[in-house]
């Protein structure tokens, strides 16, 4: 009999294990997602500024190879390092944080190589403005965490936009171009 039973739970256990994942909810993990951009400055440099307060939540079905993930920046937390900087970007010139504080990205199709997802389509909201963005992955992956005791998903993904769509357009042809590289690395914690 216990042979029996030990046999049975042996083939619900692998039953269990080819069954489909199915789609889960994740919830970003603060302390690894950041999201920044970087914009060429006079050609001899460039200038990086990051935000400090993000907050998503994401819908992840590996199996399907579907997805969709909200991820809202408060744009009043951006940090250059340097405070003047910082107050220009704020400013009703650039970001009108104060009138816009969120900026958002929601993406609703996940493109796949193989297991791994390779990019994020979606829509990018500054200023009130919404238009379409691609984030493509440089890195992605799932792994169970020590620390947290649960299953964490996550990259690093990128995308350059011109900037002028979102109304940012403070400095075009003196100080940078249009181009801005944006690069968001983001761990999302199952729930």
């Amino acid at each position: 009999m216990r042979r029996s039973l030990t046999a049975l739970a042996a083939v619900a256990a692998l039953a269990a294990a080819a069954l489909p994942a199915h789609a889960a909810d994740y919830v970003t993990e603060p302390a690894h997602t950041v999201a920044m951009f970087e914009i060429d400055h006079f050609g001899a440099g460039v200038n990086r500024v990051r935000f400090d307060k993000e907050e998503g939540a994401i819908q992840f079905d590996p199996a399907a190879k579907t997805g969709r993930v909200e991820l809202s920046i408060d744009a009043a937390s951006l940090s250059s390092g340097v405070a003047p900087f910082d107050r220009h970007l704020k400013s009703a010139e650039m970001f009108d944080a104060e009138k816009h504080p969120t900026i958002k990205f929601v993406g609703d199709k996940f493109h796949f190589d193989g297991s791994k997802v390779s990019a994020v389509d979606g829509q990018l909201t500054i200023k009130g403005k919404m238009h379409p963005v691609t984030l493509k992955a440089t890195k992605f992956a799932c792994y169970q965490s020590p620390m947290l005791k649960r299953e964490v998903c996550g990259g690093n993904f990128e995308a350059t936009i011109d900037r002028t769509q979102w109304g940012l357009d403070y400095g075009l042809g003196m100080v940078t171009g249009k181009d801005v590289k944006l690069v968001a690395t983001v761990e999302a914690v199952k729930q």
